[in-house]
C-alpha cells in the first residue's frame, strides 16, 4: 500500500542539499510511496495543503472552471482572509462558491490540516546546533501532519548532537548518527539507507536553490582517524570506513537525472583510507581524471523521460515548466515567441500549478525541436572537491601526486591553530610541486586561538602565494561550541583571547571581502593591515570605521588614490582622528575605554562612563553610516 510521505529540510539558509533526504526519497519511492520534500516556511506549508484540498473539491463540485489557475489567489485568500485578492476575478459575484472557499479559510483558521493529518510518514533532518530555534520549531509543526507520531523520524546533525535535548523540545526521540543498518525505517525491510544513491529530483520540487549544485554528491570514506576536541565528526560518524565504492552511485544518478558537472565530496579524512590509490583511480575513471571535460546533458529529454516513467511527476512538471520560460526568453523572433505563449497558454501549461503531465507529453513533439534547437551544449571542465578538507599531517609527496591524476579543484587544507604552520607550510609546498596550485583553506579561530594567529596565518598563505605562484584562498571560521548547554542554541560563544568586539571587528572585514582572503599583499594589507600593530588598530577600530574605510581614513584614500576615484562629500578622516585620541589615553583609561569596547555595545544605556576623555572616544562608536 502506497504511503503518503513528507520529506522536511527546516528553513534556515545551507550550502549543500540534504543528503539524508535524497537517500530516504530513494527509499521509500523504491517502495512505491508518494514521496514530497519541502523547504520553506511551515505555515505557507499549510496553506498550500487547504489550498489543494479546496481546488479539488471546486474541480469537482464547480467542475465549469479550471480552478487550479487561480491557486495563487485562494493561496492569499486562505492565508489573509482578505476579499480584495478576489477584487480582479469574478468570485466575488458567486455566493454558493464565496461560502466553500470561505470554509477553507476556516479550516486554515481551525489549522484542520493538524486535526486531519494526512501523511503516514514525516522525516526531517537537522543541521547545525546554532539552528535550534527554527529547526525545534519545525519539527514541532511538522509532527502534528504526521497519522503517528511513532512513524515522526527525526536524525541529522543536531538530533545526533542533542538527542535529549530535541526529545525535550519535541516529545520525538530523534535518530541517532548514521541510517546505516537494516530496519532503520520500516523493520520488515533490509535495505541500509545510508548506501543508496541519493534522488536528486527532490530539489526540482522547492524554491530553494542551494548554492551548491550540478555536482555529484557523495562519500568515499566515513568518519575520521583523528579526536580533535573542537570536531563533532567523532560522534556523528565514530567508526572510520576507508573505502564506499562511487561508480554505481554515478551510474544510476546518470542514468535517472543526467550527468552532473562535478564530484563534491564530504569525505572528513580520505588521507587516512588504507584505500587511497583505489578512491583515487576510481574517481578518475567516472570521468573526473586530469583535464577531464563536462558536457551538459539534455534537460529537457530528461524531465520528459522522467514524466513518461512517472518518476516524481511533482518535480518534473515544475522542471518542464521552468524549460518552458527559458525557451521563450530565448527565443528573439516575436512572432514564435507569441506563437509558443498562447500554445502554452491554450494547454494550461505556463504555471506548474495548472500544467499536467498529459499535457507535458503533448506538447513534446512541438517543443523538442524548439529545444534542441536554442540550447547547444557547450563543453566545460570538471572539478573534484573534497570539501570537508584535506589533513595536512598526512599530506606527502606520493599522495599529492596521485591525488594531482583528478581534476582536484581547491585543495582544500584546514590549518586549525597557528601550530601547525610548519606541518602546513610544508604541505602547502608539496601540493604544488606536485601541480596542484589552486588551494583553500578553513581557519578556524575564536577557539584557544589568539586573535594575532589568525592574522599570522592570513598573512603565512598571502606570502606562499606570491612566493609559489599559487593561488591559496583562505575562509576564516568562527569556532562554535556544538554541546555546551550554554551556547549550542545561539552563536554568542567568545573564547579565552577574544572578545566580543575582535569578532564583531573580524567579521566586519570579511563583509568587505566577501568572506574569503586570496592573493595579494595590497588585498591583504587594507582588510587586516599591513603588521601585526595595525591589525590590532583594526580590532578596536569602530565597526563603521572597518566598514566603510575608505570613506574615513584620509591615509587609505592617498594610498590608493589611483583606485579610488570616486570620490564622496562625506569623505573625512575620523578614523585616524579616533586612532589620535585612543592613543592619547592613560593606561587607566585605555583600561577602562578597552573594558568597555570589548563587549561591543554602545547605546547611551549600555555602559557608564564618567571619564571625560574616555566618553569623546566611545562616542565614535556610535557613528552609523
Amino acid at each position: 500500500m502506497s504511503r503518503k510521505v513528507l520529506l522536511i529540510e527546516p528553513n534556515y539558509k545551507n550550502k549543500y542539499p540534504p543528503m539524508s533526504l535524497m537517500k530516504l526519497a530513494t527509499y521509500f519511492r523504491n517502495r512505491g510511496d508518494d514521496v514530497r520534500f519541502y523547504k520553506g516556511n511551515m505555515q505557507d506549508f499549510a496553506v498550500e495543503l487547504i489550498c489543494e484540498d479546496l481546488i479539488k473539491n471546486l474541480n469537482i463540485c464547480f467542475s465549469e472552471k479550471l480552478w487550479n489557475k487561480y491557486y495563487p489567489v485562494f493561496f492569499k485568500f486562505i492565508k489573509s482572509g482578505k476579499f480584495e485578492v478576489f477584487e480582479d476575478t469574478d468570485i466575488l459575484q458567486n455566493e454558493k462558491l464565496l461560502e466553500v472557499i470561505k470554509e477553507y479559510r476556516l479550516k486554515y483558521t481551525r489549522k484542520e490540516y493538524f486535526s486531519n493529518p494526512r501523511f503516514d510518514i514525516v522525516c526531517i533532518t537537522t543541521l547545525f546546533t546554532f539552528y535550534w530555534d527554527i529547526t525545534i520549531n519545525t519539527i514541532n509543526f511538522a509532527k502534528n501532519l504526521c497519522k503517528s507520531k511513532e512513524k515522526v523520524f527525526v536524525g541529522g546533525i543536531m538530533s545526533t548532537l542533542l538527542p535529549n535535548e530535541v526529545y525535550e523540545a519535541t516529545g520525538i526521540h530523534p535518530i541517532i548518527g548514521l541510517l546505516n543498518k537494516h530496519g532503520d525505517i520500516d523493520k520488515d525491510n533490509n535495505l541500509i539507507i545510508d548506501e543508496l544513491p541519493l534522488d536528486y529530483s527532490i530539489l526540482e520540487e522547492i524554491e530553494y536553490v542551494y548554492p551548491a549544485n550540478n555536482a555529484y554528491f557523495a562519500y568515499m570514506t566515513r568518519g575520521c582517524i583523528n579526536k580533535c576536541k573542537f570536531c563533532a565528526v567523532p560522534t556523528l560518524e565514530p567508526n572510520y570506513c576507508d573505502y564506499i565504492s562511487l561508480k554505481n552511485q554515478i551510474q544510476i544518478a546518470k542514468e535517472r537525472f543526467g550527468e552532473q558537472k562535478d564530484l563534491l565530496l564530504l569525505d572528513n579524512n580520505v588521507l587516512a583510507s588504507n584505500c587511497y590509490n583505489k578512491i583515487i583511480d576510481e574517481i578518475c575513471e567516472c570521468g573526473f581524471g586530469k583535464n577531464s571535460k563536462y558536457t551538459p546533458p539534455n534537460e529537457y529529454d530528461i524531465t520528459i523521460k522522467n514524466l513518461r516513467d512517472s518518476y516524481n511527476d511533482r518535480a518534473y512538471i515544475k522542471k518542464a515548466i521552468k524549460i518552458y520560460k527559458k525557451i521563450i526568453n530565448k527565443i528573439k523572433d516575436t512572432n514564435e515567441k507569441s506563437k509558443l505563449y498562447i500554445m502554452l497558454e491554450n494547454k494550461n501549461c505556463l504555471y506548474h500549478y495548472t500544467a499536467t503531465k498529459e499535457a507535458i507529453l503533448e506538447l513534446d513533439e512541438y517543443i523538442k525541436p524548439i529545444y534542441d534547437k536554442l540550447f547547444k551544449p557547450t563543453q566545460r571542465k570538471r572539478i573534484v572537491d573534497f570539501n570537508q578538507g584535506i589533513d595536512s599531517r598526512l599530506i606527502n609527496d606520493e599522495n599529492m601526486k596521485k591525488l594531482s591524476q583528478t581534476n582536484i579543484y581547491p585543495l582544500r587544507i584546514a590549518f586549525d591553530h597557528w601550530e601547525l604552520k610548519k606541518i602546513y607550510e610544508s604541505s602547502v609546498r608539496t601540493a604544488v610541486k606536485n601541480g596542484i596550485t589552486n588551494l583553500s583553506n578553513y581557519l578556524l579561530y575564536n577557539f584557544e586561538d589568539k586573535p594575532e594567529e589568525l592574522y599570522y596565518r592570513l598573512k603565512m598563505n598571502v606570502e606562499l602565494c606570491e612566493e609559489l605562484g599559487a593561488n591559496i584562498y583562505s575562509f576564516p571560521m568562527k569556532y562554535h561550541p556544538i554541546n555546551d548547554k550554554d551556547y549550542f542554541k545561539n552563536r554568542d560563544f567568545i573564547g579565552k583571547h577574544w572578545n566580543r568586539k575582535f569578532i564583531r571587528a573580524i567579521q566586519a572585514v570579511l563583509n568587505s571581502t566577501k568572506g574569503k582572503i586570496g592573493k595579494g599583499h595590497d588585498f591583504f594589507e587594507e582588510a587586516f593591515g599591513k603588521n601585526i600593530e595595525e591589525f590590532h588598530k583594526i580590532l578596536w577600530m569602530p565597526e563603521t570605521f572597518i566598514i566603510y574605510r575608505r570613506k574615513y581614513d584620509k591615509n587609505l584614500r592617498e594610498k590608493l588614490a589611483d583606485r579610488y576615484t570616486k570620490h564622496s562629500p562625506e569623505d573625512c578622516d575620523l578614523a585616524n582622528e579616533w586612532w589620535d585620541k585612543f592613543n592619547q589615553l592613560s593606561s587607566s583609561e585605555l583600561e577602562i575605554a578597552k573594558s568597555i569596547i570589548a563587549l561591543n555595545k554602545f547605546d547611551d544605556n549600555d555602559f557608564y562612563c564618567n571619564n571625560k576623555k574616555v566618553h569623546e572616544i566611545l562616542n565614535y562608536y556610535k557613528i552609523k553610516r
